[in-house]
């Protein structure tokens, strides 16, 4: 086989101190390097390693191991390559390889600008805008706040920084990146795959929603401004455009009648049990939904890449406009109060920290792929570190900014109907931002102006998640199975496109937010949790910390601080652990509107979770038993990262530590 000669500042680290062949069995892992067999059956360790390059060039030999394994390292490392066009000074055999590599070249972003705001695009998504609001307001507003910032800084900033680094070094997908790191754990990337799937099911269906909205905004007067409407029943009472309006418990605002009986239509509906016809309206709404985002991924990122631009900036302009006017409004100051003192007792429940750790995950990202395809586009030595505190920062602050919106926009309707804030809001989920956002638009002057902006926002913030979710699944499967389907990746997004919408059709039906509801809470919080505390032990137990700071510092120069060191190692793990085990101890309570979720969704809420999660321990069982050797072999084996010989790994593919 053709061996790449390493580098002259690499060539040092290949050969022992005193440049003695030791004889190392198969079973025996150098610190440094990838075991790869080699055509010769014997050899030693190079012993120019202390002279100069062009001598070792001459020889065109590389440094060889006893047992017959050489061990590689890339050509290009953060140094760069060679710049001229030339003739190759490497022997032919590798000039082969080199050749092959070229021919191989990875996409990357066009700028640097384009991987910033489509990560931004990804982090910053409906979970700022729709989720974190009412789960903040589901725990006591203020009080959630706490375990929230916690679990960022101890476990979704680090772990959405140790994903950058893996996917910038080894330039591959959530499947086929194991394979440098940890094989045994393979099943890791399987099992993201299912989540994004379970993820598309019910994510797109709320863009949707804001689609009809948007389709309905397109008048002069707003339909849920009055209640004069074919779908309003007697309970429909107008509290803003009449003075002296008593609210009481059965009372039901123009918007929420408007959402819940002409959008969803779940009067149609008795629950999971009978879940009615499909509405036609959605589903058009989100056929035109996956055409929009198919055209925008097929080529893939760099095509991409150009549409956040504006999918990820406009968010921003919108939210500012609703802050200052949701600050105008009277009893505004009643619901920040309510958003920003703590209640300390809601702390000693568990469910704030369940959803804490859920939300702060479900928002950064990290489990779902993404941020491993997106960095693996990136130049080698790009600081991603850098980024990764850039963008924690910028969606930890849209989080807030968020709430604040949310929760000036409760203090006014509170005010209005006389009421405590808390008592405001009766449904904690995507309701909350379709009636109360809604609401608050209609008291606006220029109200169709905002509506139109408003929902094309909550759009456009949606189509950035979504084009990241399935792009990470794109680039999973491609990676794994590039000799199939490379050259035909526009058919593999088509059917990726068509499976998605076909999985969705239960959220198009009359009781499609029950369904909704049901996905967002047992298909993906707990085995995304699940999957990323995998995550977090191979990468700092089984393929080694030292490993990983070494990979840090040759793409940027320095090493990983003892903070983020001890974050991998032991807090995030730990921090996860105890939140998986808490989901699992108290089954959930499930509500929606006048529904109770009935006993059995629980029992099948957790054999949908469990279907992703199942693909890690059904993988180690099926790479212990393909590995040959014996059984302790066939474990050392199994967590050794594998080579091919026609591979040109990054110069930081190295042995596991175990």
């Amino acid at each position: 086989m053709a061996v790449i000669l390493p580098l002259n500042n690499e060539i040092s680290h290949l050969n022992s101190e005193k440049g003695s062949s030791d004889t190392l069995k198969d079973e025996d892992y150098k610190e440094n390097g990838v075991l790869i067999k080699s055509s010769r059956s014997t050899g030693e360790l190079s012993e120019e390693g202390n002279k100069s390059p062009s001598s070792s060039l001459e020889k065109g030999e590389a440094g060889q191991i006893s047992n017959g394994y050489s061990a590689v390292q890339s050509p290009v490392g953060h140094h760069g390559g060679s710049d001229g066009d030339g003739a190759c000074p490497l022997p032919s055999a590798a000039c082969e390889l080199q050749e092959l590599s070229k021919s191989t070249t990875r996409e990357t972003w066009s700028k640097k600008t384009d991987f910033m705001l489509s990560v931004i695009g990804y982090a910053v998504d409906l979970g700022n805008v729709w989720r974190f609001p009412y789960i903040a307001y589901q725990n006591g507003g203020g009080a959630f706040l706490i375990p929230y910032l916690l679990m960022a800084v101890f476990g979704g900033i680090p772990l959405f920084y140790m994903e950058l680094v893996l996917g910038q070094y080894h330039k591959n997908g959530a499947i086929s990146i194991w394979r440098k790191i940890c094989p045994i754990f393979k099943g890791i990337g399987y099992a993201i795959c299912i989540v994004a799937l379970f993820v598309s099911f019910y994510y797109n269906t709320i863009m949707a929603w804001a689609l009809y909205y948007l389709y309905s905004s397109l008048t002069s007067e707003l339909p849920w401004t009055s209640c004069n409407n074919a779908w309003n029943t007697q309970n429909c009472t107008n509290y803003f455009l009449k003075d002296n309006v008593t609210w009481t418990k059965y009372s039901t605002s123009p918007a929420e009648e408007f959402y819940i009986r002409q959008v969803l239509q779940v009067h149609k509906s008795h629950g999971l049990e009978d879940l009615g016809g499909i509405s036609w309206h959605l589903a058009i709404c989100l056929l035109f939904i996956f055409i929009v985002v198919y055209f925008s991924i097929w080529k893939g990122v760099k095509t991409s890449g150009k549409v956040v631009w504006v999918t990820a900036t406009l968010p921003y302009l919108v939210l500012f406009i609703l802050l200052v006017r949701g600050a105008t409004l009277p009893g505004a100051w009643r619901g920040l109060l309510f958003y920003l003192k703590p209640e300390w007792n809601k702390l000693l429940t568990t469910q704030v920290w369940v959803d804490a750790a859920a939300q702060i995950f479900f928002s950064l990202g990290p489990g779902f792929g993404v941020l491993l395809a997106f960095a693996s586009y990136n130049k080698f030595n790009n600081n991603c570190y850098k980024d990764a505190l850039v963008i924690s920062t910028v969606n930890c602050l849209t989080s807030f900014m968020s709430g604040c919106v949310m929760f000036t926009v409760l203090g006014y309707m509170a005010e209005m109907r006389n009421e405590e804030v808390a008592d405001v809001a009766k449904d904690t989920g995507p309701s909350l931002l379709f009636i109360t956002y809604a609401e608050a638009i209609t008291n606006m002057p220029a109200s169709t102006f905002f509506a139109i902006i408003f929902f094309i926002m909550l759009i456009t913030l949606g189509l950035d998640s979504t084009f990241a979710g399935l792009e990470g699944v794109i680039t999973a499967v491609l990676d794994e199975y590039s000799d199939l389907l490379r050259k035909h990746r526009e058919w593999f997004v088509l059917g990726l496109i068509i499976v998605c919408y076909l999985g969705a059709l239960s959220t198009l039906t009359y009781g499609g937010a029950y369904v909704v509801k049901f996905f967002e809470e047992y298909a993906t919080g707990a085995a995304i949790i699940a999957v990323v505390f995998l995550e977090s032990i191979a990468v700092s137990w089984f393929y080694g910390m030292k490993r990983f700071c070494r990979d840090v510092k040759e793409m940027l120069g320095f090493s990983p601080g003892w903070f983020w060191q001890i974050c991998w190692v032991a807090i995030s793990p730990i921090f996860l652990l105890f939140i998986i085990a808490s989901f699992l101890s108290a089954p959930l309570d499930l509500k929606l509107f006048d529904y109770t979720y009935p006993y059995w969704t629980a029992v099948v809420g957790y054999c949908i979770g469990t279907s992703s999660f199942i693909c890690v321990p059904s993988y180690m069982v099926y790479k212990i038993i393909i590995t040959p050797g014996t059984f302790k072999q066939r474990v050392l084996r199994s967590i050794t990262p594998e080579v091919e010989e026609n591979e040109t790994p990054n110069s930081g593919v190295h042995l596991n530590s175990v």
